[in-house]
């Protein structure tokens, strides 16, 4: 396994007490760096135009990189951005596709993109929810685009549906997107009859508040894991928000951090049986800094023992 990162990342300034903070990553980075060798990691590119174009509008990408107001402000009413704000979008981003690359042509299968900002509430026109580029949405472009790949899944274990993917894949019968998520949270999508333009590529698995590790174990086990299997992927790509955790200010979901490696390890095995073992996972939400950090450790032992 590789870990991407860049210091861009630190750098996108969201202001005081905002939850997507710098101290997000920071934390992040610090345990993980204990954990892993520096020939672990790479440093992540920079998207580029093209990357971007395949999900992302003209106009989409120039407010995010033209804006010239340096201080902190808001572009929607949860996102801030500063002067640094593009170039991290850019490397979270440039790190999606680099891990797909690599993942494909080289010979490390698996991933974790320790970046931010958090992307998939992104959609092709609109920011939205702390997301400016949805970078898991442009690693899947890239699959799809470069390496001629017929069948990419994206795993999303964020509380929060992601409906910038979503939106993006919506008509892409090459891509299957399953989320499970909290129900009647923010953005009030991933409805279960939402299930894109053919029927089939969309999977939404709603859970109530209150829902625990128990029953997200059931839910995968009985319906998600299985129509992952059928599926077949070449790819799978994880937005790995753990705002599901049980300590997370944001979210009602009661997980833990072993929920969480468990779900890793089940999405590992179906890589193997279906992609050769090719995972990239993509950090996402979450917002309890001990929580983050335990989870996003555990995740990455799970992509790394499962050999």
């Amino acid at each position: 396994m590789r870990l991407y990162t860049h210091p861009d990342c630190l750098l996108h300034d969201t202001g005081p007490g905002h939850p997507e903070s710098i101290d997000r990553l920071r934390i992040t980075l610090e345990a993980l760096r204990e954990a892993y060798p520096p020939e672990r990691w790479i440093e992540a590119p920079e998207a580029s135009q093209q990357q971007l174009l395949r999900v992302h509008s003209p106009a989409h990408i120039h407010r995010i990189l033209d804006d010239p107001r340096p201080e902190p402000h808001r572009i929607d009413p949860d996102t801030v951005v500063d002067a640094h704000s593009a170039r991290a979008a850019l490397r979270a981003a440039g790190a999606a596709c680099a891990a797909v690359d690599a993942a494909i042509d080289g010979d490390q299968p698996r991933a974790f993109c320790l970046v931010r900002p958090p992307g998939h509430h992104a959609n092709r026109d609109e920011v939205m929810g702390f997301c400016l580029f949805n970078s898991v949405a442009v690693g899947a472009a890239q699959a799809l685009a470069v390496h001629r790949l017929e069948r990419v899944a994206i795993v999303d274990f964020d509380v929060h549906h992601g409906n910038g993917t979503q939106d993006i894949f919506w008509d892409e019968p090459r891509v299957f997107y399953l989320s499970s998520h909290q129900s009647a949270l923010y953005p009030q999508t991933g409805l279960r009859d939402e299930r894109g333009a053919n029927g089939r590529n969309i999977l939404n698995a709603p859970l109530p508040r209150g829902a625990d590790g128990a029953a997200l174990r059931r839910l995968y086990e009985q319906r998600l894991l299985p129509a992952l299997d059928d599926f077949r992927p070449q790819l799978l790509l994880i937005s790995a928000g753990f705002d599901a955790h049980k300590s997370d200010p944001l979210g009602g979901l009661l997980l833990d951090t072993d929920d969480f490696a468990w779900l890793t390890g089940e999405l590992v095995a179906i890589a193997r049986r279906h992609a050769g073992g090719r995972v990239v996972s993509v950090l996402e939400g979450g917002y309890d800094l001990d929580a983050l950090r335990e989870c996003c450790l555990a995740h990455a032992q799970a992509l790394d023992d499962h050999t």
